[in-house]
């Protein structure tokens, strides 16, 4: 297993802080400037306003795309200047980049060059385009891929056995030809499975009940023998559209694809969804997930013992509900959109951001409904810290990224916003655990390594990491991952590449950044 290591010298000064109510230590963030930009627009864009980040020059700098509506989509490119600097991004969008009807974007090696690509949601047709390597796209123009004109708000991506090009799907909201609409009105979800080294029409998955987000995950991974398994497609739906009769499906990806049914193990379930976050939450090593939503906030853990893709709510066992605002006065329900987990103070327990904002002007949902930090106690608990660490955000939010933009360990965050302007936060936190960031270069032509299980072994739990493209509200991110290690020191690490070859654990000091190259 070649391991490539690099240092990255950004020592953090330890100073006291109050720990919160559950025993954790408070994150401190910093506003800095960046690129104005707007996610707006009429009703069908509402919803969306994705936000992507990827490394598109090879800096290792993250760099951030954001959709914009009615408004030009707009490309910052990370511009900080070294390792702890001071986070700094500048605008510079492609003219391939720089159009209009966006709701959200995905990075994605598609040809399986190395460099990533971009998927494309719209309100009109969807797009792919194909990455340079010097931060500008081009359309490709020898997939074979066509896209119709739909309102486009979901997305994942997945490799299944022996394909040479990736599986995408497409979820699709509100059918604007439909007379009848909106409501009842719900499009299909759109499957793109290669043939060969093109794509041919999608599959239409039906029903459809107006996606809002979707992730291919691997539920199965320790059940069906091999360890790669085979990723399902979940998909999180908005009830303010459906109606009725709908609910959260999960796809089995056989040939044709069939829905999940309760004597398969899945349970029926309703939500106004909006966003997926999935992490291994527990320490079991099963992916379990975190679903935003109009009025309350769900975690559900995964069930290994079910006879299937079974999950079992503990939102209030957690306190993870985040159902109304925890400041600026307005007690009506919360809006939930896009959520990350992440470590924000590498206490070496996973953490979860969710951006909040009303649709437009939804008379029985909060107005000031500001961002949520939910910051995971001792107990494993979580309490909002957001208004401590200074990003309760008024505006409408909408995606968002947290990642570590100046590689100094410690994960910042940018926000989207609708008809308000784009936030920056560098995270300042002084009083942090230790860290690990890691990078995969998976095999031609799945380049990202899309189904590889990343453990990390710090003695006293397992760390497991999905590797999937998709989730989150309509933008998602691809790069380093990043381990909060707490105080730990002896760490080990393998890797489950998707082809089922699995490293040796391997003994990694923290605070650093590794390669690992299938």
């Amino acid at each position: 297993m070649p391991v490539r290591v690099r240092l990255l010298l950004a020592p953090l000064c330890l100073l006291p802080q109050i720990a919160l109510a559950n025993g954790s230590e408070p994150p401190v963030f910093t506003p800095r400037p960046i690129a104005a930009h707007i996610y707006d627009g009429g009703w069908e864009h509402f919803v969306g306003g994705g936000l992507a980040s990827l490394d598109c020059n090879g800096d290792r700098f993250p760099d951030l795309v954001a959709a914009g509506g009615s408004n030009p989509v707009q490309l910052m490119i990370n511009r900080t200047k070294t390792p702890g600097a001071n986070v700094q991004f500048t605008a510079d969008t492609p003219e391939a980049l720089a159009q209009t009807g966006v709701t959200g974007i995905y990075p994605l090696d598609i040809d399986g060059d190395g460099i990533l690509d971009l998927a494309v949601l719209r309100v009109g047709a969807d797009q792919l385009l194909r990455g340079t390597g010097d931060c500008r796209f081009e359309p490709f123009d020898d997939l074979g891929f066509s896209s119709g004109d739909h309102w486009t708000t979901a997305f994942s991506a997945t490799w299944e056995n022996g394909a040479q090009l990736p599986t995408l799907a497409f979820g699709t909201y509100v059918d604007r030809s439909n007379p009848d609409g909106p409501f009842e009105a719900c499009d299909d979800t759109l499957l793109y499975r290669p043939e060969g080294s093109r794509y041919g029409p999608p599959n239409r998955l039906e029903p459809g009940y107006c996606a809002l987000s979707m992730l291919f995950t691997n539920w199965h991974r320790r059940k069906d023998g091999p360890v790669q398994g085979r990723a399902d497609l979940r998909i999180s739906n908005d009830r303010h559209y459906y109606v009725r009769d709908g609910q959260e499906q999960m796809w089995k990806m056989t040939t044709p694809p069939v829905l999940y049914q309760q004597d398969d193990g899945w349970a029926p379930y309703h939500l106004w969804g909006m966003g997926i976050a999935s992490r291994d939450l527990n320490g079991d090593g099963f992916s379990d997930v975190y679903l935003t939503s109009m009025g309350d906030q769900k975690l559900q853990l995964f069930d290994p013992a079910g006879i299937g893709p079974s999950y079992r709510d503990v939102t209030y066992d957690y306190g993870t509900t985040a159902h109304r605002p925890t400041s600026g006065g307005d007690g009506r329900p919360s809006t939930g959109w896009h959520a990350d987990f992440g470590d924000v103070n590498n206490d070496g327990r996973d953490d979860i951001f969710v951006t909040k904002g009303n649709v437009e002007q939804m008379p029985d949902a909060a107005m000031r409904d500001p961002n949520t930090l939910l910051i995971q106690g001792v107990d494993g608990r979580f309490t909002d810290a957001a208004a401590a660490a200074q990003i309760a955000s008024m505006a409408r939010s909408r995606g968002a990224v947290l990642r570590d933009f100046n590689l100094d360990g410690r994960l910042d965050l940018a926000v989207v916003n609708r008809r308000a302007p784009m936030e920056l936060y560098q995270n300042a936190t002084q009083a942090t655990g230790n860290w690990l960031s890691l990078s995969l270069r998976g095999a031609a032509p799945n380049t990202q390594a899309i189904g590889a299980f990343v453990e990390l072994d710090t003695g006293t739990r397992i760390h497991t990491r999905e590797i999937t493209v998709g989730g989150g509200h309509a933008g998602g991110s691809f790069g380093d991952l990043h381990f909060g290690m707490g105080e730990a020191q002896g760490l080990r690490l393998r890797v489950i590449w998707p082809d089922g070859e699995t490293t040796e654990w391997q003994a990694v000091p923290p605070n650093q950044h590794i390669t690992v190259i299938q």
